[in-house]
């Protein structure tokens, strides 16, 4: 025999093993290879060690959890998040890889192509059910407890605050020092409602690649563009028409020449909202009362600058103030905006402190010292100092303030007075801990206060509206008038 006579009388491999397959679909049945091909092709064996391995870790973590035996951040998003992604994903492959093999079957073989059927007379298929229905309630029992917990764990405070560490770290530390300290996170970013629920966590994509991809924004941007109207979470506690009278505000301060006697004064400020007596609204929150929509145009992103302004009366009158220079900074879109109470009460939460008014609150509870000459100007020269991280300054502020005592009064006077020089430069650390954050360029004056108006040179408070240039075309103002929204100062 030749070689070609040879190799064409030669049974190949491939002829082979479609033989094996053949003779393979004929003694078995259709359920059989099915539920074979889960351990006898490599997709199916990896589908079933997948989701077998990632399921147990989840119930070793949800009892962690839920012991309180582990609490770590990392840990929740690996159980949650990440073990449940892979545990679909495992499941997903083995039905994959049963179809690709039920296909080869069909190509392959004409003999016996038989359909799947479930004969509840056979032991077999009773067996085969049972144990399906057990194993899809334990997953699926799993994957409920997962959602539930990963559920509250993405809209805890923790998670905001402490996951994006870097990012919101500066905003995280502000909050936990705050009146609303007990308040989630999302009851205020979120508010109830599927609507914004979605809203919120497709953004929170959006931020998380930010994140990850480093391209976020140094410091974050305020105001929060698509912030929820107040009126749909603020006002859910904070309800104005219960709000009536007078509140005392005291402001305190210092000066480098006075270090000991405080300025106090006194301002009863005109809170205002319904009169219970007249019915009407009236002071400082008629701006938000039921039956005033006050509407205005930004001309910067910051809020800071405010063109036109409407006020439309329960009458049904609308008044318009023009401001001849109305005119905005680049790429920015004139709209529309409803005014509620973010507009003045942009820091509700996230809290910075002013830097001379720390130093005097220093002074005034004495964890300055008083008596030290030249410790409220020296202590201002600490905190503005540049430090290139929170370590650094953490090793350097006492340092650095004894070292400014030392210029002043000479080397025995700090060697003297170094206890009480180290218990006031403790005080300067956790003041520039608690607000400046140099790698997110969040120093003092980052973020400010629109309430009353300290600031008003920088377009900040009351007098971006109250001017006396915001005009009617009848010549009436927005007056800036101060008993409109307090007394004379004491």
């Amino acid at each position: 025999m030749t070689d070609s006579e040879h190799k064409e009388g030669e049974v190949t491999e491939p002829e082979i093993q479609k033989a094996e397959d053949i003779q393979e679909s004929m003694e078995t049945g259709a359920w059989e290879r099915l539920l074979g091909c889960t351990w006898k092709t490599p997709l199916g064996f990896f589908g079933v060690g997948l989701t077998t391995i990632s399921i147990t870790l989840i119930v070793l973590g949800l009892i962690g959890h839920l012991s309180g035996l582990i609490a770590n951040h990392y840990f929740a998003i690996f159980t949650f998040l990440f073990l449940p992604a892979i545990m679909m994903f495992g499941l997903c492959l083995i039905p994959i890889s049963c179809y690709f093999r039920r296909k080869k079957w069909f190509k392959d073989s004409l003999i016996n192509s038989e359909h799947l059927k479930i004969d509840l007379a056979d032991k077999h298929h009773r067996k085969g059910i049972v144990l399906f229905i057990v194993l899809s309630v334990i997953n699926i029992t799993v994957l409920i407890l997962v959602a539930y917990e990963g559920y509250h764990f993405t809209d805890s405070s923790y998670f905001c605050g402490v996951v994006c560490h870097q990012v919101m770290d500066p905003e995280y530390t502000a909050y936990q020092r705050s009146p609303h300290a007990k308040v989630s996170c999302v009851a205020c970013h979120i508010g109830p409602g599927a609507n914004w629920y979605v809203q919120a966590k497709l953004s929170g994509l959006r931020q998380v690649k930010a994140v990850i991809d480093g391209n976020f924004s140094r410091p974050i941007p305020a105001p929060v563009e698509h912030l929820r109207p107040a009126r749909d979470t603020c006002e859910s506690c904070h309800w104005p028409e219960k709000f009536h009278g007078k509140k005392v505000k005291e402001f305190i301060s210092f000066n480098n020449g006075n270090q000991s006697d405080a300025e106090v004064q006194e301002i009863a400020l005109r809170i205002g909202g319904r009169n219970p007596v007249t019915d009407a609204f009236e002071g400082i929150h008629w701006h938000v009362s039921r039956d005033i929509k006050v509407e205005y145009q930004a001309l910067d992103e910051t809020r800071t600058k405010i063109g036109n302004v409407k006020v439309t009366k329960p009458e049904g009158v609308t008044e318009e103030y023009a401001l001849s220079n109305n005119i905005p900074d680049e790429g920015v879109t004139l709209k529309w905006r409803t005014m509620d109470c973010i507009d003045c009460h942009n820091r509700p939460t996230h809290i910075y402190d002013e830097l001379e008014q720390i130093i005097d609150f220093g002074l005034y509870s004495k964890k300055l010292t008083p008596e030290i000459d030249g410790i409220r100007e020296d202590s201002i020269t600490v905190l503005q100092m540049e430090y290139s991280c929170r370590d650094e300054a953490t090793e350097k502020i006492v340092e650095d303030l004894l070292e400014l005592m030392a210029k002043r009064h000479g080397n025995d006077f700090v060697a003297e007075h170094e206890k009480e020089l180290i218990r006031s430069g403790t005080f300067l650390l956790e003041a520039y801990l608690n607000n400046v954050w140099p790698k997110m360029k969040v120093t003092w004056g980052t973020y400010r206060q629109h309430l009353g108006h300290q600031k008003a040179d920088e377009g900040y408070g009351c007098f971006r509206c109250h001017d006396d240039e915001h005009e009617t075309k009848f010549g009436k103002v927005i007056r800036q008038d101060c008993d409109m929204c307090h007394d004379e100062p004491e």
